[in-house]
């Protein structure tokens, strides 16, 4: 992939990304990918292609341990993978953003969100899980890997799109219960818009409105899609998702 580069950071994985230049009246947008997934997945690239048509600045990444960045799976947590997100967003962007955050990314950018609100100017969750540390522990072992964890400190959870299992460790599932959202109140007023497939098998379909429960000041909408999965990447959803990009910048008076 000709166009990747790499952030480098002391002491820290170097960052792959893709960045793409635009109208400076537009807001970048930046993709937050989901747990295990990376940069070239379908939604990340089917947006760059959207945001290059209309002339919008866009960014895509990987943490570390995932896709091309450097580090390894199994050493990072939910504050690091948040942190990663921080230095790209600190080091690589200017101006009003919009994130759009995938499962997983819909937790980090939620985190960001919060954490640089002079920044951030619009949030579009994609079957956003924040907390979902918190629900593997407390739903998603069976007894052989809660033995697991307990015993040798991570467990091995079955993965549906490819063979080799995720590796929960007890470092992660701390990480996350250190940073969850839901069991509080949160101040952030910005567009918000989630969308959710009501097939989706990793998170419930009430998510959303329990993240709407948990923030204030926002103006929130929520899409519910009704034969939609956990990826929603077929055409119709990913349509559905650029227009939510498209009403942001209108909203925003970026047109």
């Amino acid at each position: 992939m000709s166009d990747v580069k790499f952030l480098t950071r002391n002491d820290q994985p170097q960052l792959a990304y893709i960045r793409t230049t635009g109208d400076s009246a537009l807001p970048m947008v930046v993709f937050l990918g989901g747990f295990r997934s990376d940069m070239t997945g379908t939604k990340a690239q089917y947006l760059e292609a959207r945001c290059r048509e209309r002339g919008q600045a866009y960014l895509r990444f990987d943490y570390s341990g995932h896709g091309q960045s450097a580090g390894r799976f199994e050493q990072g947590t939910i504050e690091s993978w948040r942190d990663d997100a921080l230095a790209i967003v600190d080091r690589l962007t200017t101006g009003p953003i919009i994130l759009v955050g995938s499962s997983m990314g819909g937790w980090i950018g939620l985190l960001l969100a919060l954490a640089r609100p002079d920044r951030v100017a619009g949030f579009i969750g994609v079957a956003a899980a924040p907390d979902f540390t918190r629900d593997m522990l407390d739903h998603g072992f069976d007894d052989v890997m809660r033995e697991s964890y307990v015993s040798r400190g991570y467990a091995e959870m079955p993965n549906e799109y490819s063979p080799h299992p995720y590796i929960i460790t007890r470092d992660m599932i701390e990480s996350g219960n250190r940073v969850c959202l839901l069991n509080g109140r949160h101040v952030l007023p910005i567009p918000v818009r989630l969308l959710q497939g009501l097939q989706d098998h990793a998170v419930p379909g009430d998510r959303p409105q329990k993240i709407a429960d948990c923030l204030d000041g926002a103006d929130l909408q929520i899409h519910l899609v009704d034969d939609g999965d956990h990826s929603l990447s077929r055409i119709q959803d990913l349509e559905l998702l650029d227009k939510q990009v498209v009403e942001l910048n209108a909203l925003l008076a970026f047109i």
